[in-house]
């Protein structure tokens, strides 16, 4: 079954997209979708030489709802920042997070949480892996935001991918 479905989730989701962004169920664009979901996972094998090995799918549903609520604090918390309190001066700048993670689809995980969360972003990591930079909007103290990332981000990831 892997030799001809190496990627049954991304098959299923080209094949999927492709009818989305056709908006048609016409035999023509059926089996384009469906040629597409074989085709695309075995061309872009070699670019995919590790396989996930997930674990703990409660701590996965943990870290998801986690970053949910994060996600919605933090669009309120910027909206207060740009929309309101004029008095209240920002400190917005750089931070350097020493990362224990190593795997390179936790990073990846990692990398898409802090881009989703409003008021933050990933802005380098080092050649070593061993140090990340953020640019957040919001710096007042620089050792919460290490915690945060540390320990609401990372240490979920680790468990999941590690």
């Amino acid at each position: 079954m892997r030799r001809w479905l190496p990627a049954p989730a991304m098959s299923a989701f080209l094949a999927l997209m492709w009818l989305v962004l056709a908006q048609s169920l016409a035999p023509g664009h059926l089996l384009l979708a469906l040629l597409l979901g074989l085709w695309v996972p075995h061309a872009t094998r070699q670019m995919r030489p590790l396989q996930p090995r997930l674990r703990r799918p409660a701590t996965m549903l943990r870290l998801f709802v986690v970053v949910v609520a994060d996600v919605v604090r933090s669009c309120i918390h910027v909206s207060v920042i740009i929309l309101g309190r004029p008095q209240r001066r920002q400190r917005s700048g750089f931070l350097d997070i020493p990362l224990d993670l190593r795997d390179p689809h936790g990073l990846a995980v990692l990398s898409a949480i802090i881009n989703s969360t409003p008021g933050t972003v990933w802005a380098e990591s080092s050649a070593d892996g061993k140090w990340l930079t953020i640019h957040v909007l919001d710096l007042d103290d620089e050792q919460r935001w290490i915690d945060t990332i540390k320990n609401r981000y990372e240490k979920p990831l680790m468990a999941i991918f590690e």
